[in-house]
């Protein structure tokens, strides 16, 4: 924590040194690195509640036999 405060704090240093108009720019970047932190962390999440659900669907059909499958079972082939 103590390495992120000082960068924090340098880079709050140097913003200071900017105009107003660049400093504006800084924060937009800024921002924008939060939001796409912030989408990439729903997203994870959001992956982890789709295999979740799916490990949840397929419970308790590991020990199934796979069947097996003939053209004859076909009720519209393509060609």
């Amino acid at each position: 924590m103590e390495d992120t405060m000082r960068v924090s704090e340098r880079i709050y240093e140097e913003v200071k040194k900017l105009p107003e108009p660049l400093q504006a720019e800084v924060l937009d970047f800024v921002q924008y690195v939060a939001s796409r932190m912030q989408r990439e962390s729903t997203s994870d999440n959001e992956l982890t509640a789709a295999s979740l659900s799916l490990s949840l669907a397929m419970r308790g059909m590991e020990d199934e036999e796979t069947p097996s499958y003939f053209p004859q079972d076909l009720r519209e082939t393509f060609q």
